[in-house]
């Protein structure tokens, strides 16, 4: 069992510019012909994670907010970046440090963005330049309050 974070951007943003901000030490193209480009880095060691990115168009994306009301977003253009990451981390660094290059692909690309939890639970939004973190008992858990500010 594996645990899943996306970050989304809307817009039609080169993935080259998108993974250069998330893995800096490098990452592969999918080669597999007839299929959407796939960008990945294998970032286990380092990390506790890979990363898929991929774009796509006439997105909807939804999730449960703070409050239990359904969040839905539908940008025309996007790129989603998928951490995979194992269900037990024993050492504690996967979410941290995923978060960090959540922090690093923001802090370099304008576009809004939003940060889902196994497709369900909303956790970060960026709108019209305005961040918004959700879920904030999740944020403690992780000791990671201060990365974003």
């Amino acid at each position: 069992m594996a645990i899943e974070y996306r970050l989304t951007l809307a817009g039609d943003i080169p993935l080259e510019r998108v993974a250069e901000l998330v893995s800096p030490e490098g990452f592969e193209e999918s080669a597999l012909p007839g299929y959407p480009r796939l960008l990945g880095a294998d970032l286990q060691d380092t990390s506790g994670y890979t990363v898929s990115i991929y774009g796509g168009s006439d997105g909807y994306f939804d999730a449960e907010d703070d409050d239990g009301t359904q969040w839905e977003w539908e940008p025309d253009r996007h790129v989603n970046l998928v951490f995979h990451m194992p269900k037990d981390d024993p050492s504690g660094r996967s979410v941290p440090d995923m978060v960090r290059a959540v922090a690093r692909v923001l802090a370099g690309r304008p576009e809004d963005a939003a940060l889902v939890l196994n497709g369900n639970w909303l956790l970060l939004t960026r709108i019209a330049g305005i961040l918004r973190r959700h879920r904030h008992a999740w944020w403690d858990n992780y000791g990671i309050n201060d990365i974003f500010l």
